[in-house]
């Protein structure tokens, strides 16, 4: 990973994700693109009052906003063991959603990391939002860092998957490579109805994403269970998981952990980070 965007909206929640990604990249060179974005609101009517607002009230936001960043590259910089990080600061006025896709775009950016913010207190104007429309809207492999979140070095990563698709090698390759930062092990899980038995296509499936894995360290693992994210659950409290990689097709899956999680049945949400993949 090289190029790591890191939206920010300077509060706890995203100092929270810094900290993680720094943490996480500490022996690897890469660039963070810390990005402050004003966001135009999305309802209906905004663009007329865009071209309405003055210019000069959209400069001093700015400029207020570019020394908020430099601020808090002197707060990253006092931090320990990032030598080998470098950094832009960048503060626009924008849709929250087009301003993401310009910067992976502009950037080749290679992992968007963001905080998302558990279900109380929850708006739609929150990271945690925000997050959800970056993970459903933008095709950047994602981190969503839970607000209760606190850095270890991934030993276990979890990568749920029902094996009746092709993999895209683009997802294999996002996921090898933050395994490989860590040296973790990935847990490949399928999650099955009782008594259900793998098709030839599902079997194939499984035989290419172990040759493919190759001499990266995996284990093949099964749940029975027809809720995804209790099988999920139960799974990630058995092997002390750290992370959680899925593609980004199941984005339902997504919003019901990340955002509306039903809080007697889900816990793991808010302490374990999930890698979107996007295939």
């Amino acid at each position: 990973m090289k190029q790591i965007l890191i939206p920010t909206d300077f509060s706890d929640n995203s100092w929270n994700a810094i900290l993680y990604g720094l943490e996480l990249f500490g022996k690897s060179e890469c660039t963070f693109h810390l990005l402050h974005i004003n966001a135009i609101p999305s309802y209906s009517g905004a663009a007329s009052s865009i071209s309405t607002s003055s210019k000069l009230m959209q400069d001093a936001i700015l400029k207020q906003s570019r020394e908020a960043l430099q601020e808090l590259l002197v707060r990253i910089k006092k931090l320990p063991n990032n030598a080998s990080h470098d950094f832009t600061l960048t503060a626009v006025y924008d849709f929250f959603v087009d301003a993401i896709k310009r910067q992976v775009e502009e950037k080749d950016i290679d992992m968007i990391l963001m905080g998302t913010k558990g279900a109380t207190g929850l708006k739609k104007v929150t990271m945690g939002s925000n997050t959800g429309d970056v993970i459903t809207k933008v095709k950047c492999p994602l981190l969503a860092v839970p607000e209760d979140a606190r850095f270890k070095q991934p030993k276990e990563i979890a990568f749920p998957t029902d094996y009746y698709n092709g993999y895209d090698l683009k997802v294999l390759d996002t996921l090898i490579a933050i395994a490989s930062v860590s040296n973790a092990v990935l847990r490949i899980l399928h999650i099955s109805k009782k008594g259900e038995e793998l098709t030839e296509g599902q079997k194939a499936n499984k035989d290419f994403l172990h040759n493919y894995l190759g001499d990266l360290e995996h284990t093949f693992h099964f749940v029975r269970g027809t809720k995804l994210e209790t099988a999920v659950q139960c799974f990630a409290d058995s092997r002390d998981i750290d992370m959680v990689a899925m593609v980004a097709k199941n984005l339902n899956f997504f919003q019901r952990i990340l955002f509306r999680p039903a809080v007697e049945e889900i816990s793991y949400h808010t302490e374990i980070p999930f890698l979107v993949l996007h295939g």
